[in-house]
């Protein structure tokens, strides 16, 4: 019953957010869908391998309109629908949706997420079991939406807040390095500008160009380089007589782990960065990315 329940709320969700963005109440440009696509199909999900895409996070309408570009067989299956880490304060247990929207939360794929209690949460590890049983994961590299007039500028190059580190723990625990898959949006921080009064803050405006952009899979050397370096760490606490399983959290605390966790991080976040310049030298219409700094 409960699964029944879960489908029948994400198809639902889905119908909503296809109708929305066909209505003619917005327009949208997709980009590199199929490679998305493609991922899903691979058979490699049957064997543990996972999928995580990563965007830049514009508004809290990022999920699940972006969604609603996706053929509708998707809804039907929870293998081709993204798994998402979702706000306890936002989405759970907010007065003004926790009577109206929270069932949908609840059996819309979400993993109830609470901020401000680092990457050691179970939160996370419901997030590694998803990728270790062939799901896909969606996951806001930020943390939280990010709507600046400037995005920060470090040596002259304009770059998103730092990703958090929750990510590059969960691409560093699966059984097996998951494929990844960076992605760009535009145009939802319009949509949905932050600071508005309540009701308004959850309405969308009209008229908007929206964006949903997929580069290419972040080529698995890169990641892999990193992660081998966990190995030999555990294969030398093992060789000590140790258990890399109970010393797991003195691990996390050691520098060597945050720096191999914060390059794996980094390594996510350039991939989004640089898809995102891109857009903004290509698109014309999509002008909302790190090339030229602002947000217009």
């Amino acid at each position: 019953m409960s699964q029944l329940l879960s489908s029948t709320v994400i198809s639902a969700v889905g119908l909503a957010c296809k109708a929305f963005l066909n209505s003619g109440l917005c327009s949208i440009t997709v980009s590199g869908l199929p490679i998305l696509l493609d991922a899903l199909k691979r058979e490699r999900r049957n064997s543990g391998q996972g999928l995580i895409t990563v965007s830049n996070h514009l508004s809290t309408l990022d999920d699940p309109v972006t969604w609603g570009i996706l053929p509708f067989e998707n809804f039907t299956n929870s293998r081709t629908i993204r798994w998402v880490l979702g706000a306890s304060d936002i989405m759970f247990t907010n007065p003004s949706v926790e009577r109206g929207l929270l069932p949908f939360f609840r059996k819309g794929q979400v993993i109830e997420t609470f901020r401000g209690n680092g990457i050691w949460q179970p939160a996370l590890d419901v997030a590694i079991e998803k990728l270790n049983q062939g799901h896909w994961l969606h996951m806001f590299g930020e943390g939280k939406v990010h709507q600046p007039i400037l995005y920060p500028l470090n040596d002259g190059i304009a770059h998103l807040p730092r990703f958090k580190w929750g990510l590059g723990r969960i691409i560093m625990e699966t059984n097996v390095p998951p494929l990844v898959i960076p992605m760009w949006l535009t145009g939802f921080d319009k949509l949905v500008p932050e600071h508005r009064p309540f009701p308004h803050k959850y309405l969308p405006k009209m008229g908007i160009q929206l964006g949903v952009i997929y580069g290419d899979p972040i080529p698995p050397d890169k990641i892999i380089a990193a992660l081998n370096a966990i190995r030999w760490m555990e294969d030398a606490i093992i060789q000590a007589g140790g258990d890399p399983i109970e010393e797991r959290e003195g691990i996390g605390r050691c520098t060597q782990m945050d720096e191999i966790r914060s390059e794996v991080t980094a390594i996510i976040q350039r991939a989004v960065e640089d898809l995102g310049r891109k857009v903004s030298v290509s698109s014309a219409p999509l002008t909302v990315a790190l090339h030229d700094c602002t947000r217009t």
